[in-house]
Order: C-alpha cells, then sequence, then structure tokens
C-alpha cells in the first residue's frame, strides 16, 4: 500500500467521523425524546409517534405566547393599583347598618306588636325555633370564615351581611341580651319559652364558636407540622371540626334540659 492510499484512508476516516458527530449534534438539538414511542422534533413542532404498529409523523402545538405583558411592578405595586377604598368603606357602612338596624327594628316589633308575634311563632316547638336560631347563626359565622379564606370573591360577605342581619332580627324580636329571661318574660308572659329557645340557640351557636376558635389556635400552636395530627389544621378538617362542635351545642341545647330550665 503506497503513503498516498494510506493518505486518502485516513481522511476517509476523519471525514465519516465529523459527519457521525455532525449528525449527532443535529438529533441532540432537534429531537427531545419524551417517551418510549414519541419523540418531538424542536423547531417544525413534529412529533414521531408509533400508531398501529407503524411510524408515522404527528404535529404538536406549540407553546401558547403570554398574555400578560412584561412589567416592572412589583406584586404589592398590582394589589395597590387593584384596591378600591370606597367599595370596602361602603361596605362597612352596611356592616354597621346589618348589625343596629335589624335588631332594633326587631325590638319595636316585640313591644308594639307582641299579639301578632306571639301568634305567629305559636305553631313551633322549642326545639325548632332553637334550631332555626342556631342554624342562622352558625352559618353566619361560616360565611364570614369563608370570607378571608376567599378574600378575592364577595359572595361570602354579601352571604354574611344578609345571614348577620336575620340573626341580628331574631336577636331584636327575641329580646336577645344578658339575662334575657327576665325581659322576655315581661314581655311575653306565658309564651315567653318560645322566644328564650331562640336566644338559646343564638348562644349555644356562639358558645360553640369560641370554643373552636380557642381548639383551633391550641392546634396551630402545639402541634408539630410532622405530627399526623396536623392534618386537623387544614381547612378541610378545620370547618368539618367547626360543624361538629356546633353540632354537640345544638344537642345540649336541645335535648340537656336548657330550653326547660328558662
Amino acid at each position: 500500500m503506497t503513503a498516498g492510499s494510506e493518505a486518502e484512508g485516513g481522511k476517509a476516516q476523519r471525514d465519516e467521523s465529523e459527519n457521525r458527530k455532525s449528525e449527532r449534534d443535529d438529533n441532540e438539538r432537534d429531537v427531545v425524546k419524551t417517551g418510549g414511542n414519541t419523540q418531538v422534533e424542536a423547531e417544525n413542532n413534529e412529533a414521531v409517534e408509533i400508531v398501529e404498529g407503524k411510524v408515522e409523523k404527528v404535529s404538536v402545538s406549540k407553546h401558547p405566547e403570554a398574555s400578560i405583558p412584561q412589567t416592572d411592578l412589583s406584586l404589592a405595586d398590582i394589589k395597590r393599583s387593584q384596591f378600591r377604598p370606597m367599595r370596602w368603606v361602603v361596605y362597612l357602612v352596611i356592616l354597621l347598618v346589618a348589625i343596629i338596624a335589624p335588631y332594633w327594628f326587631g325590638r319595636v316589633l316585640a313591644v308594639r306588636h307582641t299579639a301578632q308575634i306571639v301568634k305567629l311563632l305559636s305553631p313551633f316547638a322549642p326545639q325548632g325555633v332553637a334550631l332555626v336560631s342556631w342554624a342562622v347563626t352558625v352559618f353566619a359565622l361560616a360565611t364570614f370564615a369563608l370570607a378571608f379564606v376567599e378574600a378575592h370573591s364577595w359572595l361570602w360577605r354579601n352571604l354574611f351581611l344578609l345571614l348577620l342581619a336575620f340573626e341580628q332580627l331574631i336577636g331584636g324580636i327575641c329580646l336577645l341580651k344578658f339575662k334575657f329571661w327576665y325581659s322576655t318574660y315581661v314581655v311575653y308572659g306565658s309564651s315567653s319559652a318560645l322566644p328564650n329557645a331562640a336566644n338559646l340557640g343564638i348562644i349555644a351557636a356562639l358558645v360553640a364558636a369560641g370554643v373552636y376558635a380557642i381548639l383551633f389556635v391550641g392546634l396551630l400552636i402545639g402541634i408539630k407540622k410532622d405530627s399526623p395530627l396536623n392534618v386537623l389544621t387544614r381547612s378541610w378538617a378545620s370547618f368539618l371540626m367547626y360543624f361538629v362542635i356546633e353540632g354537640i351545642a345544638l344537642l345540649i341545647v336541645l335535648f340537656g334540659g336548657i330550653l326547660a330550665a328558662v
């Protein structure tokens, strides 16, 4: 073998090696492996798949372009720009009205239209009246909590206003206050058992909510993050615990002899 043929053979080997390297680089750049049977080519947005035992190329969708323009504003700046103070001022004014006006109107009805109130409540049993007032208070407190959990939605805030106004109206009609049984006896006489039951339903719901708040804060402080009991601090578990405690309070009122005591 001559020196010229050896040089040509070495040059051919180098060219073949360079071609293989170039082909390998192109494959690494253009082909992204996404599984055992799929290859996606980055440049032309096509995928090579095995369809019914045959290798076929299929088109794939491109990544969508960002719909939000780039900005130098921080998240805090965006939140401040979206804040509407006048809306909150109006809401707080309506909240004060929902606390004061229904309670005052209920007391006016109790004093000036006592006979009509007694006639309206007479078909119901004390247990039923207590259940209604308890349910209104429980769901008013629940919507109050959900207004903080779902802070971006006004649905729970508006529901809280409605339920709060209804609860205050019940409290006004039933003369809810400290040692209410004296006032209800003076106004309603022998029919005071029904307004007393409504007051007990409201008070039971409020006391149970206080017990729940103390228990929940104690769990947050006392339970470690790696403890299995940490599941009780999650939102769904805490709401379930809230309704369990409220249910226990209702059972105490209905079957604990408290309705007969007042």
